[in-house]
């Protein structure tokens, strides 16, 4: 499963690189708005850290202007994926980007399995269903997650599925046991998928073993 981190900060994006781990970057208006930066440089700057693709949301409300914006957006980076809403326009402005003006899509804002199945027969390199909002609202996001992949598998669409505000390490966990292809994550849990407080009860242990131990040979040198 891939690693997307979902931010619009271009220094957590550069931190997140250091593992080697990181695969792509997802992004929209409310995340990089907060840092109080013009859009459109911060999003070149995102394009330019990241060598996989970098998700940037279109805001037109109909099919020609979003092919249009979605041009736009294209020269902000080679890898640029163009996000798409999950509506009956934005499904008609995915096959003419991906088919006649080679631009990658992610249809984003998913919530049942039917528009899954939708944006998936529209052709879109990507899918995305958010699962924190889905929770919030007290809906089984795990079982959306197991019936799209089931939807992908059963008719053998090639678009990969994002589990989308990923936020919780059991949220990790189910989209790795149904096969999901790209996980978003902030930086707080891309950096918690790390940590377990045996392996640092276990390290702790062999330091001190390892310190005791090289005391010891001191002082039988000594």
């Amino acid at each position: 499963m891939k690693l997307f981190l979902d931010t619009g900060d271009a220094e957590s994006i550069r931190t997140a690189q250091l593992t080697g781990l990181l695969d792509g970057v997802t992004t929209n208006p409310s995340l990089i708005a907060r840092t109080g930066r013009d859009f459109r440089e911060v999003a070149a700057e995102i394009c330019r850290l990241v060598p996989g693709p970098v998700s940037i949301e279109a805001m037109a409300d109909n099919a020609e202007a979003m092919v249009a914006e979605a041009e736009d957006i294209r020269g902000l980076g080679p890898n640029v994926v163009v996000k798409i809403p999950m509506t009956a326009q934005g499904l008609k402005a995915v096959p003419v980007l991906e088919r006649d003006r080679k631009i990658k899509t992610n249809v984003t804002m998913i919530f049942s399995a039917t528009q899954a199945f939708l944006a998936m027969k529209a052709g879109a390199s990507y899918i995305s269903i958010v699962l924190s909002r889905l929770d919030a609202v007290g809906n089984d996001s795990g079982a959306l997650i197991s019936d799209t992949m089931l939807i992908k598998a059963n008719y053998r669409f090639t678009s990969q599925v994002i589990a989308g505000s990923v936020k919780t390490q059991n949220h990790v966990l189910h989209c790795l046991r149904a096969g999901v292809d790209v996980a978003t994550v902030p930086e707080a849990l891309f950096f918690q998928l790390f940590e377990h407080p045996l392996t640092e009860k276990g390290l702790e242990g062999f330091r001190s073993d390892w310190n005791r131990s090289r005391a010891t040979a001191a002082g039988v040198v000594g």
